[in-house]
Formats: structure tokens, sequence, C-alpha cells
């Protein structure tokens, strides 16, 4: 497109003690490259930029992404411009980072396309926290499904004037669901689930109690 050739001026306007100045820079242009040039006008360090255009903060990454994300400049724009601060040393964040670490929420780099985008949104644009994420990402499809069919069943549960037995019911398939199997061999801790009612040792009965008073152990 000849467009994307075309050069625009716009006012470049920097957080701080700074006056503002006006640039050219081509009218189609990627993130990476606009910091670059914003950089190179004012001396700024490039790796510490954020740009904001039209009060939306310009992201490198499209949709998070590994393509580059490109914006398109008009005449007249006006770019603000703000330097983060320099990150403490390496050595004072240590401490903070290895405790803070295990509440962050990263997601694989093997995850599905639109688990990444869902994680972009939710993290990027809603600024969910962390253990909101986790709790999300940590839920399998399957329940999803039944929360969703949950909420959908409820106001027919209402309607019909069943709402605690529908509670009382949801209660007993969560338990029924979360059982577990148990591998072969494996004794219940509820001897009326074993084969001929075994006992795990150490199970206190009345039988046990019996046999020790009988012993003189009490």
């Amino acid at each position: 497109m000849s467009g994307e050739t075309t050069d625009v001026e716009i006012t470049v306007k920097a957080i701080g003690p700074f006056c503002p100045s006006r640039i050219r820079v081509p009218a189609y242009v990627k993130v990476s490259d606009l910091k670059t040039l914003v950089a190179s006008d004012r001396r700024l360090p490039v790796e510490r930029l954020k740009l904001v255009l039209h009060g939306k903060t310009l992201q490198e990454r499209k949709n998070g992404e590994d393509e580059d994300a490109i914006v398109r400049l008009e005449n007249g724009d006006s770019l603000m411009v703000a330097v983060m601060p320099k990150p403490p040393a390496k050595h004072l964040r240590d401490e903070d980072d290895d405790n803070d670490d295990d509440l962050k929420f990263h997601i694989p780099q093997s995850t599905t396309r639109w688990k990444r985008k869902l994680f972009y949104l939710l993290h990027e644009r809603l600024r969910l926290p962390d253990m909101v994420l986790i709790a999300v990402f940590s839920i399998s499809l399957k329940a999803w499904a039944g929360i969703i069919l949950w909420f959908l069943f409820a106001p027919v549960a209402h309607r019909w004037d069943v709402g605690p037995l529908y509670i009382l019911g949801t209660g007993f398939l969560v338990i029924l669901l979360n059982l577990g199997k148990r591998q072969n061999g494996e004794l219940s801790a509820y001897s009326i689930f074993n084969e001929d009612f075994r006992e795990l040792p150490g199970t206190l009965n009345a039988d046990r109690l019996d046999r020790d008073i009988r012993a003189g152990q009490f």
C-alpha cells in the first residue's frame, strides 16, 4: 500500500521535565520500531519506554502472540512517553522474587492458541490477579461445562420450588465424583467397604478397647 510508506508528523510528550517535540515517523510502523525512533529522538532508554496513544498503552506483540504489533499514526497525533523506573539491584530483589514466583501464574509455552489468547485477555486487559488465573486455568473443560450447566438449571429448580433439593443433590454429586478409585489390594479407611470387613492396622473400635482393658493396658 502506498499509505504504508507515507511519513506523518506527531507530537511526542514525555512525562517529566521534558518539552514536547515533533518528529516524523512512518504512518504504519511497528511498535518496537516506534520505541526506537522515540528513544533516539529524546535520548531515552528504549528498554524502559512505555508508549500511550489515544489513551491505550501500545504493546509490542499482537494479542499476546508472537507477531509484531503495528500501529497506524496520523498527522497531529499526540504520543505520550513514560520511562519506567529502574528495577532494584538483583541481590536486593532475589528474595522477594523467590517469594512472589510461587504466587505468579505463568502459562506454558506449549499451551494451545486459544488458551494463550484467553490468558492475554484476562491478564493484560482485565488485569485479574494471579490467584484468580490459577483457579481459572486449573479447572478442566468438563468442570467448567458442569459449572455452566449448574447455573443454567438453577433458575429452573428455583421456579419449581426444588432449590434446596437441587443444592443437596449437587453436594452429594460433588462427593461421589471426588471419591477417587482405589488400587488393587488397597484398603479403605472404612471397613464396611473392604472385603470381609477388614480394618486398617491401628483402627480404634470397641473390640480394640475390650482387648486393651482385658490385657490391663488401661
